[in-house]
């Protein structure tokens, strides 16, 4: 008899912390109307952001709030969409907000958030996202994106469409595939990667990570790689017309395209290498502390 009363309080006890979880959280499912082109502007404290552009003129948000969370504002100013998570001034500890938000896919988009990931696909239009923790992950279709964590990974896919990319982290990987036109993208203490695209404009900079560039710079293009602490790896999608300038102060110089690197001085380990492959109509500049440096094509 006593065990069966056990059993049922257990089951009881179960069910209410079942029931005080789940009241713990509020349901959003909000939607209002907007213009095709529209500027949507996104804040979030922390818990996860997830943009899906789609053909409706209208913007929906659903998801789940922590039941600290004072209001979810959402409101439209002609082309100007405003979601905003409140949450109280003095709370201490994360008040979670987890998102889904779509939004005509011409938009442009600016996301700001603390301590969340972002996550962006089908949006044709301008992008800034900015995470203090948490990872950003994005695609583009040939439009200008700037994205941006503290302590977390950026992620950003093109379709091969030349724009304006800017990508920086300080604790944290860089990863860009598929772009094209001109990229600024610095790490403090993670790799930078550039994966495809065909390039005008391209500046790679980490103090403690490696660099590499698998690519192709357009005609009279740049390309600028600086590293304190790590390895630098080029490896060109054809032979390259251009002028090189590389040099090392403690690490070796490895080029596929001939000449040796020469050291800079009989008293310092570092080398240097200069020479031209081609009409020499682009430039390459690439330095690094304590790092070897590759450069090759496929």
């Amino acid at each position: 008899m006593r065990h069966g009363m056990k059993s049922t309080m257990a089951v009881v006890c179960v069910a209410t912390l079942a029931s005080t979880a789940a009241s713990a959280e509020q349901q959003v499912d909000r939607t209002i109307d907007a213009e095709a082109d529209s500027y949507i502007e996104i804040y979030n404290t922390s818990g996860e952001i997830e943009v899906i552009g789609w053909s409706k003129n209208q913007v929906s948000v659903k998801g789940t709030l922590d039941d600290d969370v004072e209001e979810l504002v959402l409101e439209r100013d002609g082309k100007d969409i405003l979601i905003r998570v409140k949450v109280p001034h003095r709370h201490h500890g994360n008040v979670d907000a987890n998102l889904v938000i779509s939004v005509p896919e011409k938009s442009s988009i600016e996301v700001s958030a603390v301590s969340a990931d972002i996550t962006v696909s089908g949006i044709l239009g301008k992008q800034a996202l900015e995470t203090v923790s948490g990872d950003v992950e994005t695609t583009t279709a040939g439009n200008d994106v700037d994205a941006g964590s503290v302590s977390g990974d950026v992620d950003v896919t093109g379709n091969g469409k030349p724009a304006d990319f800017e990508a920086a982290t300080v604790s944290g990987d860089l990863t860009l595939t598929n772009l094209a036109g001109r990229v600024d993208a610095e790490s403090v203490s993670g790799d930078v990667e550039i994966i495809g695209g065909v390039f005008d404009d391209v500046y790679l900079e980490s103090v403690n990570g490696d660099l590499e560039f698998h690519g192709e710079l357009a005609d009279g293009g740049d390309l600028s790689m600086e590293s304190v602490n790590g390895t630098i790896d080029i490896v060109f999608a054809r032979d390259p017309s251009a002028r090189f300038d590389i040099e090392t102060f403690n690490g070796s110089i490895r080029n596929c395209f001939g000449p040796k690197p020469e050291r800079t001085s009989r008293y310092s380990p570092g080398l240097e290498l200069s020479f031209t492959v081609g009409d020499g109509d682009s430039h390459v500049s690439v330095e690094t502390l304590n790092g070897s440096v590759n450069i090759c094509n496929q």
